[in-house]
């Protein structure tokens, strides 16, 4: 039978018989249909003639065409299973079964081949009675294999001694001459009449699901049902699991075992609410079946269509939208193996309103972390999901130079064969790294935070130091910021860690002093003394408010930039601020941070006076004096090699790092700024357009036409001022 099941839909010209009201066109000349039809009904019995008005009546009262599928199939059925001329003697009962549930198929209003100058027509499909009323025989079926014509009820159920070609499975009959005589002959025995009524009684039985398997038929139905709500129980674990990136399987996976994981605890837990889990789970405990559909492969084969799933809604999101970028990184995993992600960001379309998203499309193994073999890599992901490079508007990575390279890096390759795929380093990073270079460099700036790490590691390396802390660090409402360790790559923790010390100095003095004399742990009493005695000294404490005081304001731009919403215009106007913050705190920072210092020193009882630095020695020959080495105060040296240093390399590195948005912002920055749109003239933003479109050329490829756009953007600004009327 699987021989007959294909995925395509019958051709359009076959019509199903049963449930089918007939309008026969009638052509001038010979009436087939009413040859001798007088005499035959003179001759038939009342008997006989009953069951043919009855029969005719069934076939009236059937509403509408039968469907081809019904509502739950996923399959089309060819027409070889449908067409009689493909029936093998003997018939199955089960492909009885499924001929009469889906009944006889019609060939209507097809061309058919001419035999001896005749052929069949469509006539032949309804019976003309001596006072002209035409009936349908639904039982009459043409095979367009074999050229011929069989009764379908005949052909599935004869018993006895038929043996006419019209009732045989694998003949038919195709006399066209005297075919009209032999079907009125054939309609009116009493063997044709009692098949006509084995068939529409099975029908009835297939109806109501009472023929002779149908309890074994409605014990698969229910057992499909089970297993269809075990199943989708498994994927909403399964489901629930992934999304919250927990993991599945424990120490083993023995329905009853203590370790078998949170996957097979989760089914456990249903099956204490859920009768369909309870009896599955009662099933495999009984051994009654094998395959469970609980173990890891099923877990795995469902992961990866969910998975699949999501990545096809994702790649429709991006086509739809055409232009995307590319987001790339690269970071070694917990088994030592380097991980590159790939992340698209484009204008999702099918939102309202619509918006700017970011998706996750996969992981990736790479063994070399070169600009060339990433570039490779990358190629090949967005071959691989059907994705144009040529459509890639945006590239952004961090700032390694196999990324950003101009040569050798990512960005460089991709630029040099896809021009209008323009580079932007990520821009927190970028501000990280700024940290980075402002923390290196001067010995004092390294010195600082290592200060820092170390307070944190005394008091949290031992549970009693840790309560110590606690008792001494209390605001009024019994409350104290705690001390965090910091990260090298999230200078967010910095600012945690140093804000602690910079709020709070005088009470973990006071806790490094109580360790001093407490504590039986010589290591902990040096380490509580040296902090407390040598590192916590006024040059710390001004280093204290200067580093906070940076790394404040670096933090509040790098969270802005991190929102959503965010766009390059606002991301220029925070940096632009960020770098004049720099310029203004060099001219009085210092003095601020030194006032800010001497408050602290005084509540720690230390001398406000930066500490005096051992000076070198100088080889002098005998005609220079002492009075001729420069001197200069120590006050002096901190902020002109300390101080200046910081805020100056923090003003380049930003400066210097982004360079490349303040190009994009004269490119883009007046479809950001409304208030810039606003305020322009229809020159200026002919002209703006007009740079814009010749950013977006590629060789005869255009992304916009300049004029289209500047209409665009003139509706865009009346609608915007008339808007403000309102």
């Amino acid at each position: 039978m699987d021989r007959y099941i294909l995925s395509k839909p019958c051709p359009s010209n076959i019509v199903q018989n049963e449930a089918t009201n007939v309008e026969v066109e009638v052509n001038e000349g010979e009436d087939l249909s009413c040859q001798n039809n007088d005499t035959i009904v003179g001759d038939t019995n009342e008997n006989v003639n009953d069951s043919i008005e009855n029969e005719h009546a069934r076939a009236e009262n059937v509403n509408g065409e039968r469907e081809m599928l019904d509502d739950h199939s996923t399959l089309l059925y060819s027409d070889d299973l449908f067409d009689p001329g493909n029936w093998k003697a003997p018939i199955s009962q089960k492909q009885i079964d499924l001929l009469v549930e889906r009944g006889p198929i019609r060939i209507k209003g097809v061309e058919y081949p001419i035999d001896k100058k005749r052929s069949f027509n469509d006539k032949y499909y309804t019976r003309c009675l001596g006072n002209m009323e035409r009936y349908d025989r639904p039982w009459l079926v043409y095979s367009l294999s074999k050229n011929k014509v069989f009764c379908f009820c005949c052909v599935l159920f004869k018993k006895g001694a038929m043996q006419s070609p019209l009732t045989t499975a694998g003949q038919g009959y195709n006399d066209w001459h005297n075919l009209n005589t032999r079907l009125v002959e054939h309609e009116l025995s009493m063997d044709h009449i009692h098949n006509l009524q084995a068939w529409r009684e099975a029908e009835v039985r297939l109806k109501k699901r009472v023929t002779i398997d149908a309890s074994r038929e409605q014990a698969i139905n229910k057992e499909k049902e089970y297993w269809r709500a075990v199943l989708k129980r498994i994927v909403v674990v399964v489901k629930t699991l992934a999304t919250c990136n927990i993991a599945f399987r424990g120490d083993n996976e023995r329905i009853v075992d203590e370790n078998n994981g949170n996957f097979l605890k989760i089914i456990n837990m249903i099956a204490e609410f859920d009768p369909i889990m309870e009896e599955h789970l009662r099933r495999i405990r009984k051994k009654e079946i094998r395959n469970h559909y609980l173990g890891h492969n099923i877990q795995n084969e469902m992961i990866q269509l969910l998975s699949n799933e999501v990545k096809k809604k994702i790649l429709q999101v991006v086509k739809s939208a055409k232009y995307f970028s590319v987001i790339l990184d690269c970071t070694p995993d917990v088994s030592h193996e380097e991980q590159m992600t790939l992340v698209l960001r484009c204008v999702n379309v099918s939102t309202s309103p619509i918006r700017v998203e970011e998706f996750f499309i996969t992981f990736v193994k790479v063994v070399e972390t070169t600009g060339e073999a990433l570039f490779h890599e990358l190629k090949r992901l967005l071959e691989t999901h059907e994705l144009d490079f040529n459509n890639v508007r945006g590239q952004g990575y961090d700032n390694g130079s196999n990324m950003k390279g101009d040569n050798k890096g990512v960005q460089g390759r991709v630029l040099r064969e896809y021009p209008r795929a323009f580079y932007t380093p990520c821009g927190c990073h970028s501000l990280n790294l700024a940290l980075c270079d402002m923390a290196m460099s001067c010995p004092q700036a390294k010195t600082f935070f290592g200060v820092v790490q170390r307070i944190y590691k005394l008091f949290s390396g031992s549970t009693k130091r840790w309560e110590v802390f606690k008792t001494y660090v209390k605001d009024r409402d019994g409350n104290g910021l705690t001390l965090k360790s910091w990260s090298d790559t999230r200078w967010e923790s910095r600012v945690a860690s140093v804000k602690a010390i910079r709020f709070q100095a005088p009470q973990i003095k006071q806790a490094l002093e109580h360790l001093t004399k407490f504590s039986n742990d010589p290591s902990t009493v040096s380490d509580a003394k040296s902090i407390s005695d040598y590192e916590m000294n006024f040059d710390f404490l001004v280093a204290l408010v200067i580093w906070y005081e940076i790394l404040n304001k670096v933090n509040k731009v790098s969270k802005v930039l991190q929102q959503r919403d965010m766009n390059m215009s606002s991301a220029i106007s925070l940096l632009k601020g960020l770098i004049a913050f720099f310029q203004e705190y060099r001219e009085d920072g210092f003095e601020k941070a030194k006032a800010e210092a001497e408050k602290i020193a005084i509540e720690l009882d230390i001398e406000p006076q930066f500490r005096e630095a051992r000076v070198r020695t100088k080889k002098r020959f005998f005609d220079e004096n002492a009075n001729d080495e420069p001197t200069r105060s120590q006050e002096n040296a901190f902020k002109v090699t300390y101080f200046l240093v910081l805020v100056d390399i923090a003003h380049s590195s930003l400066s210097s790092r982004f360079e490349q948005f303040h190009k994009y912002d004269d490119t883009f920055g007046f479809l950001y700024n409304l208030t810039k749109l606003k305020g322009m003239s229809d020159e200026d933003l002919m002209c703006s357009c007009v740079n814009l479109e010749e950013f977006l050329k590629h060789g005869d490829d255009e992304d916009i036409d300049a004029r289209e756009l500047l209409s665009e953007l003139q509706m865009l600004r009346v609608s915007i001022q008339n808007a403000q009327k309102k």
